[in-house]
């Protein structure tokens, strides 16, 4: 219910992706970063004292439509590139007219964004992605990344994922952040039976896929699942697939809809975590709230895993890696099954965390 004495804010979360999340009938590409603004635009529409909407990218959409309370925005066209359509997504995020924009993943359109706040008196606040960002290593590219970080300094506010990131931040490129832990719904049950080993993600270089596959090969009496949507210019899907086919105990599984990807999160033995680097995967979450361990290569944002035991982490040794799978296989996992349940409950549901973004914009607003 609207509270009459406060006044509406509008809130616009720029996150070019996301679109396929609000609408499951456009079959396309997102990730981890796409999942926290739509599940953060979502749970805050629910708040009649905001009004909230989207800046998406074109799927032959409308130009605007509303879906679960949250105005959707068509801007650019990412098969005509983004410096042909700069006046598409600047006249969305006119159109937008909101007070404060959330920007999130480090791109020419961070700079894009905190201009158009900066020329307009809006409040701009960037929400980090991946730890590169906070180290100061991404993007690769110097002109870049000069820009991004140029940007970031300015903000009116810099979310971090996890403290590591707030910690980078701070010492590495002399900016303050708010850490905020990425928020998820959070069911009231959890499934017992369980049937396989699981991996999620996008067939991007840095999740390292095809270790996975390495993985199921190795292990032929344990069946895998690998759920792998084709990465946004990867040229070694085909060849990703071809590998897997040749794996008996492991089925791979093209895309999901995210609808429909707890119940493979439920059904989970461990989950599998082989990327190089990531802020602090969605997948973690989506795992911890399904009560299933994580066994993680290199992964691990804060030592959260250790600390609230909720899986493993074997610090980049293959070997050890191997051997903790065995380790969650043979022995009664309820333990981390519990205390992962526990830890979601406590640090990601998207009911409290919305809570901590209200704040934010109440305080910037009534700043000004």
């Amino acid at each position: 219910m609207k509270n009459p004495e406060l006044k509406t804010i509008k809130v616009c979360f720029v996150i070019m992706k996301a679109y396929p999340l609000f609408n499951p009938e456009i079959k396309s590409v997102f990730g981890g970063a796409e999942v926290d603004f739509y599940n953060l635009a979502t749970e805050l529409a629910k708040d009649e004292n905001f009004e909230v909407s989207c800046v998406v990218a074109d799927y032959g959409q409308p130009d605007s439509e509303v879906r679960q309370n949250v105005m959707l925005i068509k801007s650019l066209n990412f098969k005509k590139g983004i410096f042909g359509q700069t006046s598409s997504l600047w006249n969305a995020l006119k159109k937008a007219n909101a007070s404060i924009y959330l920007q999130k993943t480090a791109a020419w359109g961070t700079l894009f964004v905190y201009l158009f706040c900066k020329f307009h008196k809006r409040k701009f606040i960037y929400r980090t992605a991946k730890k590169e960002e906070c180290t100061g290593e991404w993007p690769q590219s110097n002109l870049q990344r000069k820009a991004f970080q140029y940007s970031i300094r300015k903000a009116n506010a810099v979310l971090a994922q996890n403290v590591k990131d707030k910690e980078n931040l701070n010492s590495k490129l002399g900016i303050s952040a708010i850490t905020i832990p990425n928020g998820h719904k959070i069911s009231s049950s959890i499934q017992s039976e369980r049937d396989y080993v699981l991996w999620v993600g996008r067939s991007t270089q840095v999740k390292r896929p095809e270790l996975f596959v390495e993985l199921a090969q190795s292990i032929p009496d344990e069946k895998f699942v690998m759920i792998c949507q084709h990465g946004f210019g990867d040229e070694q899907y085909d060849s990703l697939i071809e590998r897997a086919s040749h794996v008996e105990n492991l089925e791979f599984i093209k895309r999901v809809e995210f609808s429909e990807i707890d119940n493979y999160f439920q059904r989970a033995k461990a989950l599998v975590n082989t990327s190089d680097t990531e802020g602090f995967p969605n997948t973690f979450i989506q795992s911890c709230k399904a009560g299933t361990p994580i066994l993680s290569l290199n992964v691990n944002p804060d030592d959260f895993l250790n600390k609230y035991e909720c899986g493993l982490c074997a610090n980049g040794n293959w070997d050890t890696f191997k051997n903790m799978l065995g380790d969650i296989l043979n022995q009664d996992s309820n333990k981390y099954s519990e205390n992962a349940r526990k830890y979601a409950q406590e640090n990601h549901d998207i009911k409290k965390i919305i809570e901590q973004y209200k704040k934010i914009f109440n305080d910037l607003v009534a700043g000004d």
